[in-house]
């Protein structure tokens, strides 16, 4: 079974779980924040992913974790399973499934818009509600800066990216220029 076929597996299984609970935001937030943890703490993630360090003792500094985070018991023992099992390395591929998952089945797509200049908050929830009407689903907007686009917006949403940035018009122009 293939790496993402792994994640996608065990991501609808922790869906289900979150459904039964009706904590579907929560364990999102849980296991994106986790997951976060072990993409930034090399030595954790190594020591929790090896096979020659003792189980009970994985168990244990997972709980210690899961204790000062406060997850939620059924996050706990979802990891738990991951780390008996031997896929405690899938997490980030599991978070990330686990988000778009829970957003399909909510009616949700998610954006991101970068902007050369700061957005003025009129301007971002008019292009929301435009998105929200050609679209069809919520959108759940995030903003970015990114002086290097020089102006105009560059927007990501649902795996493609709408670019009408003026560094790329301009890249554009240059190309055309070249060919001649």
């Amino acid at each position: 079974m293939s790496d993402s076929a792994i994640a996608i597996r065990y991501a609808k299984a922790l869906l289900n779980i979150a459904e039964e609970q009706k904590l579907i935001e929560r364990f999102s937030d849980e296991v994106g924040q986790l997951a976060e943890l072990l993409k930034k703490e090399d030595l954790l993630r190594l020591l929790l992913d090896s096979p020659t360090f003792p189980l009970e003792k994985k168990l244990a500094i997972m709980r210690d974790i899961g204790d000062k985070l406060q997850l939620s018991a059924g996050l706990q023992n979802f990891l738990d399973l991951l780390l008996q099992k031997g896929r405690i390395i899938y997490l980030g591929d599991i978070a990330r499934n686990y988000r778009r998952l829970a957003d399909d089945r909510s009616g949700v797509l998610r954006a991101t818009i970068k902007t050369a200049h700061e957005l003025p908050e009129p301007k971002a929830e008019a292009i929301k509600t435009g998105l929200e009407q050609q679209i069809g689903k919520k959108i759940i907007l995030s903003i970015e800066r990114d002086e290097a686009l020089i102006g105009g917006i560059l927007a990501e949403m649902g795996g493609k990216i709408f670019d009408g940035s003026v560094k790329t018009q301009l890249k554009r122009i240059a190309d055309t220029l070249a060919k001649g």
